[in-house]
């Protein structure tokens, strides 16, 4: 185990210019025992803390379908929902129901259609493998309290059910690509979990309102993210691959097995 460092002030100053709108965790990770160390001062035992691994520092804690500079591109984005609803469903071995609206955006978030999800995970090892790919860049992992997010939000500090509060989660599926000074603030949903990559993930979700397209402190007062140095990532997926955290286990199709085998032997 090595000692933590605290990250060199230049280095610091770089990543807040472009990282999300919300506090630093200033500590350099060199390894998993660093990383370990690293949140023992930020994450509470008695709660629930959720983390999104970005492979670039400059990613921005927004949802594919709202990240367009203009508003008719985002209304088509969302609208791509209702096409893959009408497309997919012959396709599906146990498509949701017709008024099972939320599993559809899920299902089309899982399959890469632009929506205003945003995805998380429960395990903190998993966000670290997604912050480490692209060994030329810089990453993140960031971290989040969804109960404290939707205190925020509604007042209600507990993660919502995609099933329990359907009723709520509801008008946000209406939701148009504009934003409102009083619109809807962000939410955080604890999901079904209806597919097996969901589950080896332990994917979690943040469903986007009207008020603020991107995630920051102002909406999460305990959002905050810690950097991954580049030139650290190729030791840290060496030591995840050794607490069995690769590809291959967490991507559960043929064509990752394949890809997984590929790097490891030194092909790609």
């Amino acid at each position: 185990m090595t000692t933590l460092r605290t990250l060199p002030g230049p280095i610091a100053k770089r990543i807040r210019t472009k990282a999300p709108r919300c506090p630093m965790v200033r500590l350099e990770v060199r390894n998993l025992s660093n990383f370990v160390a690293a949140f023992s001062s930020v994450i509470r035992p008695d709660e629930i803390f959720w983390f999104r691994g970005h492979a670039d520092y400059a990613w921005k804690l927004t949802p594919s379908a709202l990240r367009y500079a203009d508003g008719p591109k985002c209304e088509t984005a969302l609208s791509l929902v209702r096409e893959f609803k009408r497309f997919a469903e012959f396709k599906l071995e146990k498509p949701p129901g017709p008024a099972d609206e939320f599993k559809w955006w899920q299902l089309a978030q899982h399959y890469g259609l632009p929506t205003r999800l945003l995805d998380w995970t429960q395990s903190a090892a998993i966000a670290l493998y997604f912050a480490c790919l692209h060994e030329g860049t810089d990453g993140l992992v960031i971290v989040l309290n969804p109960a404290d997010l939707n205190m925020t939000a509604s007042r209600q500090k507990r993660v919502f059910d995609a099933n329990a509060d359907a009723d709520l989660i509801a008008p946000y599926l209406k939701l148009g690509g504009t934003q409102r000074r009083n619109g809807k603030r962000t939410i955080a949903i604890h999901p079904t979990w209806n597919s097996e990559r969901i589950m080896i993930q332990q994917g979690a979700f943040t469903l986007h309102g009207s008020r603020a397209f991107e995630l920051d402190s102002t909406q999460a007062p305990s959002l905050c993210y810690l950097p991954i140095l580049k030139e650290h990532k190729p030791t840290l997926i060496a030591e995840l691959e050794r607490m069995g955290i690769a590809e291959m286990s967490i991507f559960p199709e043929p064509e990752h097995v394949c890809s997984y085998l590929k790097r490891h032997h030194k092909l790609q």
